[in-house]
This record gives C-alpha cells, sequence and structure tokens, in this order.
C-alpha cells in the first residue's frame, strides 16, 4: 500500500496569539513534533501544508519532506491541497502541526487496520484523535469540503471507518493557547 502524509499547518493561530507552529516545544519548533511523527509513519512522503512563514525546516533522509505553501488559512483548502498534491496513493495520514505528542507507533497500527475501510482512526474514550488514514476513496468527498470543515464531517456520516481503540489521550492532546505549551512540555510521550 502506497502512503502518504499531509501536516496540517497553515492555520491562523488565533487563540494563540502569534504564529504557534513557530513556538518552542522541548527545544525545537512545534511543527517538528508533527513531522517528526508524520516521517514515522508508513508513508512514501510527508507533505507539510503551510503558509510562507511557517517553520517547516530541512529535513534530510527518507521519507521525503515537501512544503506546500497556499494564502488560505481554510482547513478545508489545506486538506485539498494536501490530498491533490499527494497524487496516485491508497491513502493519506492526515497530521496536524500542532499535536507534539501523537503517539509515532499508531500510524502502523491505523495502515494495519485500514484495508478496505473509507478511513481508520485512534480512539480514546471514545472520541476519535489522531492522525487520521483517508483511504483514496475519500479524496472526490474532500475536494467538495468549504471553509474551516475538515474530514470529520465526512467521517462522521460513514459506517465504513473503522477505529483503533488507544490507552491514552495524547491523540487529542494540541495546543490551542500559549498556556498549553507549558501544560504540555511536562507530559511524557515525547513524539
Amino acid at each position: 500500500m502506497n502512503l502518504a502524509a499531509i501536516v496540517l499547518a497553515a492555520g491562523s493561530s488565533t487563540r494563540f496569539g502569534s504564529d504557534k507552529l513557530s513556538a518552542v516545544f522541548r527545544g525545537e519548533p512545534l511543527l517538528h513534533h508533527a513531522i517528526r511523527a508524520a516521517r514515522a509513519a508508513p508513508v512514501s512522503k510527508v507533505l507539510v501544508v503551510s503558509r510562507q512563514d511557517s517553520p517547516v525546516g530541512e529535513w534530510m533522509g527518507e521519507p521525503p519532506v515537501r512544503s506546500v505553501t497556499i494564502d488560505s488559512t481554510a482547513l478545508s483548502e489545506s486538506l485539498k491541497v494536501g490530498v491533490a498534491t499527494a497524487g496516485d496513493v491508497d491513502g493519506v495520514f492526515i497530521f496536524l502541526g500542532d499535536m507534539p505528542l501523537v503517539p509515532i507507533e499508531i500510524s502502523a497500527r491505523l495502515a494495519d487496520i485500514l484495508g478496505d475501510h473509507y478511513a481508520a482512526l485512534p480512539r480514546h474514550d471514545g472520541r476519535p484523535g489522531h492522525p487520521a488514514l483517508l483511504s483514496a476513496r475519500a479524496f472526490s468527498d474532500v475536494a467538495r469540503l468549504e471553509g474551516d470543515e475538515g474530514a470529520g464531517r465526512l467521517l462522521k456520516q460513514r459506517d465504513d471507518v473503522i477505529f483503533d481503540d488507544w490507552a491514552d489521550d495524547r491523540i487529542h492532546l494540541d495546543i490551542d493557547r500559549t498556556n498549553d505549551l507549558a501544560r504540555l512540555e511536562s507530559r511524557d510521550g515525547q513524539s
């Protein structure tokens, strides 16, 4: 199965008050943790969809990391551009640039269970989390998304989404405000 990873990093960081993806978390830009988790997934490439000023950085080795810049901060636009840029793949992982503690090992588990399903997601306490793995069957639906809606709406209306129950809440932990940095800094489980 040929899979790609998309790291969504073009948001406006309104609640944070500045570019949160450049904020230092455990010694490096926040965004780098999401890129590292995406590179650990069983993928042939990683696409970081960001604005011009995002701290993507240089990434040597495999899989390659490619930056795709957009002007829009709309979630749907980032997702559509990422999926379109991924090309001819069997599916894409969706990572969020502001989630630094996503367990690295979860991606392989999702790839193992995807099979013929529309998508595979981790779940903790009954709530889906990230990363999401969308099969190529979802791509045409992603192309019709608008505004700030992500794939969540698509997934809620499907009965062919498979879940992998996860033991802890790292699949839900994101950074929205400056005080979230300090709160998550003390958590176990670096990505």
